[in-house]
């Protein structure tokens, strides 16, 4: 399976960013791309009075846009995520549409990003969205994949669930700072795929200096031995690789992580 991640500056309006994303799209395709993942809040900047002021429900133009890109080209995309309107309330979700336009999973982003760094990043999620309760997968021709939102990596117990449900890889729309992207971005998603042997894409916004917030870039795929396989810098741009499954297989075979867990002392499990 070949991903594409689409690491884009994302512009001030949902509908300037749809726009561009279609085009990246179109390249992905030309690419050979068979799946196209978006960043964290691909519609808009990432701050809090962007998330009220854009928040849209499921059937909103921006992501319909995106659905019939995924039809028209019979492209797989991930639509990073958006502020979504349900409910009353406001979460980080992020969409999945199959190469006919049909959502196939949708996942709400269950950590918040809460953060206080002294001389560093200050940002509150939770001032305007609320926590989801997913665990999400979804079936694609090439196996169960998984999904997450940025923040949900630092915590292994969802991915290692992900893991157990089955997925291959795992895709993560995100936007780590200028903070945290050099200490942990490339650390975290080696440290997920070797935890679970699976594949881990990770797609951000490309760097944009004149943001409120700046994000770090380097979207990323990580492979089950834990190695890079391919990152981008911080500008903008399109991140193909592939992803061999019979790589994850033999890593599970000479390697049985999986199969060496003590579920007679510990367990994870979804509640």
């Amino acid at each position: 399976m070949k991903v594409a991640l689409l690491q884009l500056k994302t512009l001030p309006t949902p509908e300037e960013n749809l726009e561009k994303i279609k085009q990246m799209l179109v390249q992905a395709k030309q690419e050979g791309a068979d799946l196209a993942v978006l960043p964290e809040m691909c519609c808009c900047p990432y701050e809090n009075s962007a998330f009220v002021r854009y928040a849209m429900p499921e059937n909103a133009p921006f992501l319909q846009g995106i659905a019939e890109m995924a039809g028209a080209l019979g492209l797989y995309v991930v639509a990073g995520s958006v502020p979504l309107a349900a409910d009353g309330r406001i979460y980080n979700a992020a969409f999945v549409y199959d190469n006919k336009g049909s959502c196939i999973a949708r996942h709400r982003k269950t950590h918040l990003f809460d953060i206080n760094v002294p001389g560093g990043q200050y940002f509150m999620e939770s001032d305007t969205f609320t926590a989801g309760r997913d665990v999400t997968t979804f079936d694609t021709p090439w196996g169960k994949l998984g999904l997450m939102i940025c923040y949900d990596i630092r915590f292994p117990e969802l991915s290692r669930l992900l893991a157990l449900e089955g997925a291959r890889a795992i895709l993560v729309p995100a936007a780590f700072n200028m903070t945290t992207g050099p200490a942990h971005w490339e650390m975290s998603f080696r440290m997920r795929a070797l935890d679970n042997q699976v594949f881990l894409a990770g797609c951000a916004p490309a760097r944009d200096l004149q943001s409120s917030y700046t994000a770090w870039g380097h979207s990323i795929v990580t492979d089950p031995w834990g190695s890079v396989v391919a990152e981008l810098d911080e500008n903008e741009g399109i991140l193909t690789a592939e992803l061999d499954f019979a790589r994850l297989e033999q890593v599970r075979a000479e390697l049985p992580l999986l199969k060496h867990r003590r579920t007679d002392c510990y367990d994870i499990i979804r509640k």
